[in-house]
């Protein structure tokens, strides 16, 4: 049976349920298995010896989400090779591929969580009533463990860009 969490997030004041378990600086990081384009898939195991920032967003066409991703695409060209960061959200691929060109963002990578939710479940930002990832931070090192968590309590607020970005910065002394 797949955990519920109530009371924990709400979309503008309105509670959402989180489908999934809530993940702790420490644990290892699940597995995921996400959509690079409609025919390659891409895989946590794919970053291997990296340090990842996930930056999960529900939607890349919205006001929040589209500043998250152009902070951290900005971030990107300053963290270094050692650092890969992933915008993850169930827009389909295609409509990630459009919104990067037409944003001028080349620095993250985005995958789509779109084909089954796997990552939202396996994460704990699925929201049940939108079939949608709730927005979160996630930094893991390069043994897989995560070292930063930030699940963000209302959908439409910004993340802790300076505390995220710290977090992969500590991982590379």
């Amino acid at each position: 049976m797949t955990q519920e969490r109530t009371g924990v997030a709400a979309f503008k004041g309105n509670p959402i349920t989180l489908i999934g378990p809530e993940l702790k600086a420490g644990d290892p990081a699940p597995a995921f298995t996400l959509s690079k384009n409609l025919l390659e898939q891409s895989t946590l195991a794919d970053y291997a010896g990296k340090i990842k920032l996930i930056s999960v967003v529900p939607s890349l066409d919205t006001g929040v989400c589209d500043a998250q991703t152009r902070r951290f695409n900005e971030a990107a060209s300053e963290l270094g090779e050692d650092v890969v960061v992933l915008t993850i959200s169930a827009d389909l691929p295609f409509a990630q591929a459009r919104w990067c060109g037409a944003a001028g963002v080349d620095r993250v990578v985005t995958l789509s969580d779109y084909r089954d939710n796997s990552f939202g479940k396996a994460y704990g930002v699925l929201i049940k009533e939108f079939v949608i990832d709730m927005r979160a931070i996630f930094v893991i090192d390069r043994e897989d463990t995560l070292r930063y968590v930030e699940y963000l309590p209302e959908m439409a607020e910004h993340p802790n860009y300076d505390a995220a970005i710290e977090a992969v910065k500590g991982l590379l002394g």
